[in-house]
């Protein structure tokens, strides 16, 4: 399915750990993701405040490393989806083939990664000496930003549906690369996660995101994970 492994991980076979183990290192994973976002945005605000392109720079250095360790490290526990349409897709593909995560287990990693996103967001403001809690003021839709997120996101999907069951290592950079690409190729920056953009709507820095403008970037997301679910399906009806 789409877990970040080699060989099938937990939430693939339906069994192994136990969902609240598998629930946590979702959560975990989303949170660090969102720390390292939230957190290299803000220190690169502080370390060139006169460049805005080389504060993006650094913000995505950061997440594309950031997020290849991430999948590294959690992929053995719950697959490292830490995204929800990333289990979302994983659910739909279950049940095609009669595989995939439970109900129970997609509410489950959903909650821990909006939730772990949060925490993350304020892990991040407060490392940074700000007020943990804070309401982005960040207005970012318009109409070629959600164009720009529904291409991210469905070619997020896409690659990973494209190398579910590879090598681990593989998959990490890969999956990382991409994300730092979209980053760039995409007017949106590619935030590509609702759990992420949930959780950058409660930090007014660089990386935030006011919530009038997240639930839009989320609505394009999950049409965006739909559209790449839907091309993969076509274009590798046969795979595992």
């Amino acid at each position: 399915m789409f877990g970040f492994a080699g060989v099938q991980t937990p939430v693939e076979r339906g069994g192994g750990l136990p969902l609240g183990r598998r629930v946590l290192a979702e959560f975990l994973g989303t949170a660090l993701l969102v720390t390292v976002v939230v957190g290299s945005g803000i220190a690169a605000q502080q370390l060139s405040p006169a460049d805005v392109g080389l504060q993006f720079f650094e913000n995505t250095t950061a997440t594309v490393f950031g997020l290849a360790v991430i999948i590294l490290v959690f992929g053995p526990i719950s697959g490292a989806h830490v995204n929800p349409v990333v289990s979302l897709a994983d659910w739909f593909e279950g049940r095609r083939n009669g595989g995939g995560p439970s109900a129970a287990e997609l509410t489950g990693y959903i909650g821990g990664q909006v939730l772990g996103g949060v925490a993350g967001a304020m892990l991040a403001n407060s490392m940074f000496d700000r007020a943990p809690w804070q309401i982005s003021t960040q207005d970012r839709v318009t109409g070629g930003h959600l164009i720009g997120e529904m291409v991210a996101t469905a070619g997020l999907i896409a690659v990973v549906a494209g190398l579910a069951g590879r090598n681990r290592s593989l998959i990490a950079a890969t999956v990382a690369a991409y994300i730092g690409s979209a980053c760039w190729f995409t007017s949106s920056g590619s935030f590509a996660n609702p759990a992420a953009t949930i959780g950058r709507m409660f930090s007014d820095s660089f990386a935030g995101i006011a919530p009038i403008s997240g639930l839009g970037f989320i609505a394009a997301q999950l049409l965006g994970a739909s559209l790449g679910a839907a091309v993969m399906t076509l274009l590798r009806p046969d795979r595992p």
